[in-house]
């Protein structure tokens, strides 16, 4: 994902970027677009719910949907940084480190990145869930 973003030369190519991650997003079926699956904290509106497999070690797949663009590209990163892992994995992913490798801090307006942080923050509980 970082080597994508360093690829893209502008910011403009970089918003596209992220758009585009969000159109090839699968859409979250209409019954998981529930209260109890929203995430708190997003202006926008974000679904996200989380499936673990059956395997040893359990690992958890996450599937979110919004219905803003760019916080659809946004989910989008963040699915691809965080599903497949353990819950350990995940609790060690240090996000705040990637955010800035991508400089999404000097990018996203200050909702966003609150939005963006609370869909890291459901992601981490859901895993302590799982754990």
């Amino acid at each position: 994902m970082i080597q994508n973003f360093e690829i893209l030369g502008n910011w403009e190519e970089r918003y596209r970027y992220v758009i585009d991650l969000g159109r090839k997003l699968s859409e979250l079926d209409e019954r998981y677009k529930t209260e109890d699956n929203r995430v708190k904290g997003c202006v926008s509106n974000v679904w996200m719910i989380t499936r673990v497999s059956e395997g040893e070690p359990a690992t958890l797949e996450f599937k979110a949907d919004s219905d803003a663009h760019i916080v659809r590209g946004l989910v989008a990163i963040l699915l691809a940084i965080y599903s497949g892992k353990t819950a350990s994995e995940i609790l060690d992913v240090d996000i705040r480190d990637i955010f800035q490798q991508l400089d999404l801090e000097r990018h996203l307006s200050p909702s966003r990145s609150n939005g963006f942080f609370s869909m890291v923050e459901r992601i981490q509980n859901l895993a302590k869930a799982a754990a």
